[in-house]
């Protein structure tokens, strides 16, 4: 017999299929086999055949993709809530449930939605963008003008702000967010804010969000556009550097084109908070280049500069994308727009999903450390990893 909050988050989310309230469903922890599994999302689409349910099937390489009529997936899916994943997200558009299963019990909590979400998408729909085209806040900041299309100097940049607020978007529906109280969100070195403005736009009322920035004149700057959008005090920015900001509390934290250091500066601070979602996009990897020794088969193409800083770019991020996974987050590394649009394209997210301290992930850090003669790096100080 299944549990009975399983019972109740089944009931609810057929009374969403067949009712056609549903936005979206997140399942989570999967307790199968396969180790590349992440998540299992669902979402009503409309097809030239009429109205389906998407199901994808995320793994850490590849998505696999099934549309089925609405029967078709409640069959489905109330097979694999509690028993082929132990956590369950639905959202609707009067409410949210989330259910988490482990250990014979089932913890079911449900909210009501503090804003309506779209309905069904598809191949035969425009496509619902993240971030609408003629936000005012875009046109405030400079990136679009009246007529809600980016002014030509910004295109790259709005294309930007399109991408991470897309991917942005995926994590928030995989990572272990509350629902019991307000999101608090760090932007960490945030500049003009752009990218910031978008997170408070995307997670509406149920958030607040904080820009720090070290440039007081763009601090000033963007708690002016905040007050005058009316998104005052829920978005608000404050002077300071990444690695002098307290962060007493964070369930999101981001930070692009952190300089340096200052990527570690708050990957350490975030994981300290046990923040949920982690999102960075390193910059200016110069740490590991001073101390960087060629292992001899890599040595002669090491001589070439350019090699070199890219090889010192790889090691960095490598070491801090391990590093995460051993302070207990599933990791990923994608490049979040083309390099036509910026070099600086590489990003690292992090969901945190365990305990850390894993010995096997420990023993890869030292291998990658050892190979490359790199002794100190600052993120494994931070966190009191010893690379040796």
């Amino acid at each position: 017999m299944k549990p009975q909050g399983r019972e109740q988050f089944s009931g609810l989310l057929r009374d969403a299929v067949t009712g056609g309230s549903l936005v979206k469903l997140t399942l989570a922890r999967p307790t199968g086999s396969d180790p590349t599994l992440l998540n299992l999302f669902v979402r009503p689409v409309v097809l030239k055949s009429g109205p389906r349910f998407a199901l994808v099937w995320r793994h850490s390489t590849r998505d696999v993709t099934k549309n089925l009529c609405a029967q078709e997936a409640l069959s489905l899916l109330e097979t694999l809530i509690g028993a082929g994943f132990l956590d369950a997200h639905l959202f609707t558009t009067t409410q949210s449930a989330q259910l988490e299963t482990g250990n014979g019990r089932a913890r079911l909590r449900v909210n009501s939605a503090e804003r309506a979400a779209s309905g069904p998408s598809g191949n035969d729909r425009v496509k619902r963008r993240a971030i609408r085209p003629d936000a005012s806040w875009l046109r405030a900041l400079g990136v679009t003008g009246s007529h809600g299309r980016p002014i030509a100097p910004m295109a790259d940049k709005f294309r930007q702000i399109e991408n991470f607020a897309d991917i942005l978007g995926h994590l928030i529906s995989e990572a272990p967010l509350p629902n019991d109280r307000r999101i608090r969100v760090f932007d960490m070195g945030c500049g003009k804010g752009y990218l910031t403005f978008a997170a408070c736009e995307m997670l509406g009322e149920r958030a607040d969000v904080v820009g720090v920035e070290a440039r007081g004149d763009l601090v000033d700057l963007c708690n002016r556009t905040a007050a005058n959008e009316g998104l005052a005090p829920r978005l608000s920015f404050r002077q300071g550097s990444i690695a002098d900001t307290d962060i007493e509390r964070a369930d999101i934290l981001m930070a692009l084109h952190a300089c340096d250091t200052a990527t570690d500066d708050a990957l350490a601070k975030a994981i300290a908070a046990g923040t949920a979602l982690i999102v960075v996009a390193p910059c200016c990897q110069k740490e590991i280049r001073q101390q960087l020794v060629a292992p001899p088969v890599l040595s002669a193409a090491l001589r070439h500069g350019i090699f070199e800083e890219r090889q010192a770019e790889f090691v960095t991020d490598a070491l801090r994308a391990l590093l995460l996974e051993w302070s207990g987050y599933r990791t990923r590394v994608m490049e979040f727009i083309s390099t036509e649009h910026t070099a600086k394209n590489l990003m690292i997210t992090a969901v945190k999903a365990g305990k850390k301290g894993d010995p096997a992930t420990a023993g890869r850090i030292r291998e990658l450390a050892e190979f490359y003669g790199i002794g100190r790096q600052a993120l494994a100080r931070q966190l009191g990893f010893a690379l040796k």
